[in-house]
């Protein structure tokens, strides 16, 4: 097992079980086991109904593939919940005679508060959400967690080196998540809308496809390495590229004409109204099983 990881407080980890295994989990498991953090074998894994999912799993990176819910999730440090949110119900209910007080349970389902994972196991127990983005499938994710309070230190910094093999983390307070989806949870998919504009543009201005996708490519990681690696802020870098006169400023005015700007900011916000409306819906479907404090 890696070093650093038992530094971090992930070594005393001798069994994680994954409901779900789909991209996500599939991410996670492998940035576990590509860095050490667990043998593979201490990975068991289960979904509803695909078996060819199972195979390749189990094949792919040595962990135990099972449909028995006891066999799972009994004995095990920690539980990553990774299902539909109209699975929820049915997994937890399934699942709660094994929970014990000891157990971190990490929930990447959209919209399911803490306090509904608790009502429905009708259980007090140790819960980290989690918001990751699907660039966690190339080791890139920007995760946000957010512990409930039955979570102690030591559970948070699993969940972080957890997180940390497939990219960064920050922690948040629980009621910033909805924030946190309509920003960096649904952010790549803007990003991509980005690249098919300019994808369009550099046709129109006679650029061939491979040339463009290059270029294009070439110019975000080195606007992100700079913006990452430079102390100054977004808008003095992007001062410094605009010449009185020149291109930049003539391409910014364009955008600013088109309320770029105004339209990102808009985009951001609906996403995270969107994500507020759907775990209230979510909460008020499962209200009925919120334990009474």
């Amino acid at each position: 097992m890696a070093e650093n990881s038992k530094e971090k407080g992930a070594g005393n980890m001798k069994k994680i079980a994954f409901i779900g295994a789909g991209s996500m989990a599939e991410a996670i498991i492998s940035g576990l086991v590509t860095q050490q953090v667990i043998e593979p074998e201490n990975i068991f894994v289960t979904n509803k109904s695909n078996d060819d999912r199972f195979v390749y799993l189990k094949d792919q990176y040595g962990v135990t593939a099972t449909r028995s819910l006891q066999l799972l999730v009994q004995d095990a440090d920690l539980v990553v919940l990774a299902v539909k949110p109209k699975d929820i119900l049915e997994t937890m209910q399934s699942i709660k005679e094994y929970i014990r007080e000891e157990m971190l349970f990490i929930s990447v389902v959209a919209g399911v508060h803490t306090t509904s994972l608790e009502g429905i196991a009708n259980k007090r127990f140790s819960i980290v959400r989690a918001m990751p983005n699907t660039s966690a499938a190339v080791g890139k994710s920007a995760t946000a967690l957010a512990a409930n309070c039955h979570t102690e230190d030591s559970q948070l910094q699993t969940a972080i080196t957890l997180f940390e093999t497939v990219g960064t983390v920050v922690v948040v307070e629980e009621t910033q998540l909805d924030a946190v989806t309509g920003l960096s949870g649904s952010g790549p998919a803007y990003i991509y809308y980005l690249v098919e504009a300019l994808e369009k543009s550099a046709e129109k201005i006679g650029l061939d496809s491979e040339t463009a996708k290059q270029l294009i490519l070439q110019t975000l990681m080195g606007a992100a390495d700079m913006l990452q690696k430079s102390p100054k802020t977004p808008a003095v870098l992007r001062k410094e590229v605009t010449s009185p006169g020149g291109t930049t400023e003539a391409g910014l005015k364009a955008l600013q004409a088109h309320q770029v700007e105004d339209a990102f900011i808009a985009c951001v916000h609906e996403a995270t109204e969107q994500s507020k409306r759907m775990g209230n819906q979510i909460s008020k479907e499962l209200a009925k099983y919120v334990v009474s404090q």
